[in-house]
């Protein structure tokens, strides 16, 4: 499971709000999966990591999921 929350402090510590990530080019509907922690691609990633300038720790962790849980 993808957990998004480091994306969100980051952004908070940063000032920077969800219009910015929208005006350099993070499209609304990859933000409304980041919002809900589903998959983005790793372009996303990437333009994430370059517009907030830190590493993909900064942005996104991998919970392990609990034996007979689905995705």
């Amino acid at each position: 499971m993808y957990d998004y929350s480091p994306l969100w402090q980051t952004m908070r510590e940063m000032g920077i709000t969800t219009y910015r990530l929208i005006k350099e080019g993070i499209d609304k509907k990859a933000l409304s999966n980041l919002q809900h922690n589903k998959n983005v691609t790793v372009l996303t990633l990437e333009k994430l990591c370059t517009i907030l300038n830190c590493s993909v720790e900064n942005v996104v962790r991998i919970v392990p999921e609990e034996k007979g849980e689905e995705a």
